[in-house]
């Protein structure tokens, strides 16, 4: 019987009654969302309580929770796992075979792009750097946005709420997609396109192919001055490397993510003169975000139940019908 270390997930004191109803475990935070979207005769399950993964059919993880990802793989009766979060790098290598990963893409696309747009603006009206400041100075410059050309790596749905965001300021928006098509460029023409940036945007997608992807080449790359946003994953940047573009005031940063989660106290990435803001990997979770993902759960559990096609489907298992 599969269980979490100090028995979290241990044994589930009420085995469910009936092997054909189904049943669902989702977190705390969502439950209530869940139980009042779904048809009664699915059973929903707190994941806090003390519970036999193995009675699950369809599972909700929390995004990172390692002691889940850790027994995902023995888990032989699960037929779908449905995150919360957009990116499921974090558990797609734990998933068992016979399950089908599905993610929560688009459900957090306003509170990102509106972090973003909150980061662009902070940088070009010196609102982020004069934060800091204790004394009167009027030496520093400011930016008008309108002006920018902002390039955005991982063109997809938050891409293009930015670009919506941006437009009535008039910024210039120029996405690269994981290969040129209609108006996106490929990733071969990133060595041209980013010394035209004012701002760099991460939002691609971890994957050996983005692995440190914005690393010495690229960062280097960047003109003098530029503004990098990260609001993808950690990694997708090369941390050595932005540090010491940072370290040596030639570039200024603003990130949610960072390598490694949680950044150590005494990285000299908190003390380089150009990060200008570092969030703890938070810019999706508002309170409408949060409730977007947790519908979403409820309403994919509702179609798996009645053997309806799954949305957001980042990998097909071998899943039996939920009907």
């Amino acid at each position: 019987m599969p269980s979490v270390p100090g028995d979290r997930f241990g044994s589930f004191r009420n085995v469910r009654s009936d092997p054909a109803i189904r049943r669902a475990a989702v977190p705390a935070a969502v439950v209530d969302v869940v139980r009042g979207r779904v048809r009664e005769d699915v059973e929903i399950a707190t994941l806090d309580g003390e519970l036999d993964l193995e009675t699950i059919d369809f599972l909700v993880p929390p995004a990172g929770e390692r002691d889940i990802v850790g027994v995902l793989p023995g888990l032989t009766g699960l037929s779908v796992v449905q995150v919360l979060s957009a990116g499921t790098d974090w558990i797609e290598d734990h998933v068992p075979p016979q399950a089908t990963l599905c993610n929560a893409r688009g459900a957090r696309d306003r509170p990102v792009a509106e972090w973003i747009l909150g980061a662009l603006l902070g940088a070009s009206s010196g609102l982020l750097e004069f934060s800091g400041a204790t004394t009167w100075d009027r030496s520093r410059r400011l930016e008008d946005l309108e002006n920018w050309t902002v390039l955005v790596v991982g063109m997809g749905s938050i891409g293009r709420e930015l670009a919506r965001y941006l437009g009535p300021i008039g910024t210039r928006v120029v996405g690269v997609g994981s290969h040129a098509h209609d108006d996106l460029h490929g990733p071969d023409e990133l060595v041209e396109l980013l010394p035209q940036a004012d701002a760099v945007v991460v939002l691609a997608p971890l994957s050996d192919a983005t692995r440190g992807l914005i690393g010495d080449e690229a960062l280097q790359g960047m003109r003098d001055g530029a503004l990098l946003v990260n609001a993808a994953r950690g990694a997708v940047v090369d941390t050595d490397a932005l540090t010491a573009e940072l370290c040596s005031g030639r570039l200024r940063a603003v990130l949610d993510v960072v390598d490694p989660e949680p950044l150590p106290d005494k990285h000299p990435l908190w003390q380089a003169p150009g990060l200008l803001c570092l969030t703890p990997h938070i810019a999706g979770d508002s309170p409408a975000g949060q409730a977007r993902a947790a519908e979403l759960a409820a309403d994919q559990l509702t179609r798996w139940c009645r053997g309806e096609a799954l949305l957001n489907v980042v990998r097909s298992g071998l899943s039996r019908n939920g009907s």
